[in-house]
């Protein structure tokens, strides 16, 4: 893989190419954003082009460097994780024993610290020394999607490159290259993974859009009788991280109602292919009764992450949705009202 094949983030590969061109490359640097769109990617091709014994400013993906690195066994590229909650001290105290030698084959060190807000106080203090007393031959590259958990000292002394969600048609052609999926159902997975290419892939693992296309189908009605409302809840259940996945279907429909009764444009819809359905809701949902569902939702995601009774909390809230039809008619009736 080199720089030509990151999809969607052309502002941090420029910055990173023109670093390499003019061979002026920062010590540290910390590549941050979402997850799932691109981060480590990017900073395993930029130890790769670091590294690449053509020389220029991308990998070749071709000399015994490249494929050393894609292969995960080059000496002197060093990826660092978590294990458990944190990354440990002892394998911050490893690295810099390591980095007081020269590389053992490459032109430069590369450190790749993962999820680098899981340090914790001693292992970032001790991280700390060694950038302060950067070496010319290593490179450090922090990832991270919540910056915000770094210390200020660290923070200071990287050159941070943002990284941005991926627009949606961008992730759509990444799934047809990639993957050779049909484009209908890698549009579908371009909008629902939130700017997220790992989402996308993620979710093209598991069997989201059969899940989804289930969902959908029983709540497109806009109201459920008792009994439909116990077999959408038995469709949510599962561990939490299927619930979780099922409650962000829930709210990708109730962003659509709104998205569509305030624009009326069915290109922003997340779930464009219930475009039908979608405006034929919205025109006769109220504003507030479309708050109301998310707020629905977002107080069952509470619950299910306080370990509430997960079958019972499911029921309350989609009783709550839809066993009331007078939700999904508010507006219809004021407006006829006031005339």
């Amino acid at each position: 893989m080199s720089f030509s094949s990151i999809y969607g983030q052309e502002g941090p590969v420029s910055v990173l190419i023109s670093a390499l061109e003019k061979k002026r490359v920062p010590h540290a640097f910390l590549f941050y954003g979402a997850e799932g769109i691109g981060k480590r990617t990017t900073a395993l091709v930029f130890a790769k082009a670091l590294n690449c014994e053509a020389g220029g400013a991308d990998a070749c993906d071709a000399c015994p460097s490249c494929r050393k690195i894609d292969s995960g066994n080059h000496p002197d590229i060093l990826v660092i994780r978590p294990e458990g909650q944190f990354i440990k001290v002892a394998d911050i105290k490893e690295l810099q024993e390591r980095m007081r030698f020269r590389p053992l084959e490459g032109q430069r060190r590369v450190v790749i610290i993962d999820d680098a807000e899981r340090m914790n106080i001693t292992s970032a203090n001790s991280l700390l020394k060694t950038l302060e007393e950067p070496s010319p031959t290593n490179v450090f590259a922090l990832v991270s999607s919540r910056p915000h958990l770094l210390p200020l000292t660290i923070l200071s002394r990287c050159h941070r490159l943002r990284f941005n969600p991926v627009q949606r048609d961008v992730i759509a052609a990444f799934l047809e290259k990639e993957l050779s999926l049909a484009p209908d159902k890698a549009i579908i997975l371009a909008s629902s993974s939130g700017g997220s290419i790992g989402r996308a892939m993620t979710l093209h693992k598991g069997d989201y859009i059969a899940l989804r296309d289930s969902i959908l189908g029983r709540i497109s009605k806009g109201a459920l009788d008792p009994l439909g409302c116990l077999a959408l809840a038995g469709e949510l259940a599962g561990d939490r991280e299927d619930i979780q996945e099922a409650l962000d279907i829930l709210k990708t429909w109730y962003r659509d109602l709104l998205v569509f009764k305030e624009t009326g444009r069915a290109e922003a819809l997340i779930n464009r292919d219930h475009a039908g359905d979608i405006g034929r809701l919205a025109g006769l949902t109220g504003v507030e009764a479309i708050l109301r569902g998310i707020r629905t939702i977002q107080r069952a995601e509470a619950a299910i992450e306080r370990n509430v009774n997960k079958p019972l909390t499911l029921e309350t809230m989609v009783f709550t949705l839809f066993a009331n039809k007078a939700n999904f008619v508010e507006d219809s009736r004021r407006g006829r009202a006031g005339r």
